[in-house]
């Protein structure tokens, strides 16, 4: 196995630690005060304090020394990932590619695969999602997650590659269901924290979980994904992790705006880029998207949390 992490944030580094059971691992940081903090601590105390890194990961700030694996996942945030792609590309070419981010590209309107495939039009390319927080990954604690492909040879042999002691992968050629699912559902996470926040309930929560889905289903269909992909661990699975824990960062994100207190301003929050894309497409495809919408302007103080709730509550009564 020849792998490199790219993306020294939580969950490259667990995905890193993880990986380290199968062979030897490198993992590179952009900062290269952080990685050499790393190496001498043998943690990355920033972002999962307390959790050793195991001998066989090889920290570095060298791109070089990083590329040289085979097959690379990309842990980067989905709005730095383009750039990410576009600052080496000439020493991507023919590599696989794996994209362990979530999101929608703000400027346009694409998920990870379809940027991979712009940027580096001659890499393999696969897509790592589902239901996952870093801190569990990296403790071994059980997860599944989604591998999706749309080359099934070389889906099956990442099949092998990466699953672990502790991370079980199912494998789907539908990448644009299994690349929406992890996004759409960080709006929903948006949310479900504003509502908890601002103490509306677990009715609530569970009424947007639900009607969220709807549509994230609505979307995901007008891309042409796979209904059933939906109905997954990329999709309905990822959507109840993050909706119900304070781990997920945009969860708290959406809590503190119903609690109306500061946020991190140096925590990437994918949902609120994601929203805005999201809405802006469904717009100008006719779709009805109103949570998504709400979410949007709720996350750039366009209204408050009861402004928003009471706006969806006045809609026009429907048939579920």
């Amino acid at each position: 196995m020849s792998v490199s992490v790219l993306g020294s944030g939580a969950f490259g580094t667990a995905l890193a630690i993880s990986l380290a059971g199968n062979g030897p691992v490198t993992l590179w940081s952009r900062n290269g005060d952080q990685a050499k903090q790393m190496r001498a601590a043998r943690e990355n105390a920033t972002r999962l304090p307390s959790i050793a890194l195991p001998a066989d990961i090889t920290v570095t700030a060298d791109i070089a020394e990083a590329l040289r694996a085979a097959t690379l996942l990309l842990a980067v945030p989905m709005q730095k990932l383009r750039s990410a792609l576009q600052d080496h590309a000439p020493a991507l070419r023919g590599k696989t590619l794996v994209a362990c981010c979530k999101g929608i590209e703000l400027t346009s309107g694409l998920g990870p695969v379809a940027v991979i495939k712009e940027s580096v039009p001659d890499a393999r390319v696969a897509l790592l999602t589902g239901p996952s927080f870093a801190d569990d990954i990296a403790h071994g604690l059980p997860t599944a997650l989604t591998l999706a492909c749309e080359d099934t040879e070389l889906g099956k042999a990442l099949q092998t590659e990466l699953t672990t002691a502790n991370l079980r992968l199912y494998r789907t050629t539908d990448t644009i269901g299994a690349e929406l699912g992890g996004a759409l559902k960080n709006v929903m996470a948006i949310g479900c924290g504003a509502a908890i926040g601002a103490g509306l309930g677990d009715s609530a929560r569970a009424a947007l979980m639900t009607r969220g889905f709807a549509e994230m289903q609505r979307f995901a269909a007008m891309r042409g994904a796979r209904a059933d992909t939906l109905m997954g661990l990329s999709g309905l699975g990822d959507l109840v992790l993050t909706c119900s824990s304070e781990l997920s960062r945009n969860y708290r994100f959406g809590l503190s705006l119903g609690l109306n207190q500061p946020f991190d301003s140096q925590m990437t929050v994918e949902g609120v880029a994601t929203a805005r894309a999201m809405s802006d497409i469904a717009a100008k495809e006719g779709l009805d998207m109103p949570i998504s919408a709400t979410v949007a302007d709720l996350s750039h103080g366009a209204y408050s949390v009861t402004e928003a709730i009471q706006n969806l509550l006045n809609r026009p009564l429907k048939e579920e």
